[in-house]
């Protein structure tokens, strides 16, 4: 339905952790064409035995490997060098009204927080509203589980 293309200058900026409510979800397939990052989806259904758990991999320009990013789950990144560009399918077009996101520092995030691959000393790049996005706890999830748990990539 819409292609979408990041583009991120500085080493470290971190993007997300996004998503679209119900019923303008959308499912993401996402793929680093110049560069590396590591990607990051977070299980925000209610009800599934994975609520607040996280998968995350390293996708890159030479591998050309790719994450899918189901509706339900939020999606974010973090650029591992300068000069990055992500492009993402999503299966519906952006639509402000459903536009929603959770903290990408969240400690309740499987119980730990997820493990962010930022170097000791450094302050990753955020948006502004990346600042300010609430934390899961105060999130009430619009997403129901539908029967698949979050899979490891490992």
């Amino acid at each position: 339905m819409q292609d979408n293309h990041s583009l991120s200058v500085a080493a470290f900026t971190l993007r997300g952790l996004h998503f679209q409510t119900p019923p303008r979800g959308q499912d993401k397939l996402v793929r680093c064409i110049r560069g590396r990052i590591f990607d990051v989806a977070v299980d925000i259904r209610k009800g599934s035995p994975t609520f607040g758990k996280w998968v995350g991999t390293e996708l890159s320009a030479q591998t050309g490997d790719q994450l899918f990013i189901p509706i339900g789950f939020a999606h974010g990144f973090l650029t591992l060098e300068p000069d990055c560009e992500v492009i993402y399918k999503c299966s519906d077009t952006y639509a402000p009204e459903a536009d929603r996101g959770i903290r990408w520092d969240d400690p309740a995030i499987g119980s730990g927080g997820i493990a962010w691959p930022i170097p000791i000393g450094t302050t990753p790049e955020l948006s502004a509203k990346d600042q300010v996005q609430p934390l899961l706890a105060n999130f009430d999830s619009p997403f129901s589980y539908d029967g698949c748990p979050l899979v490891s990539l490992v």
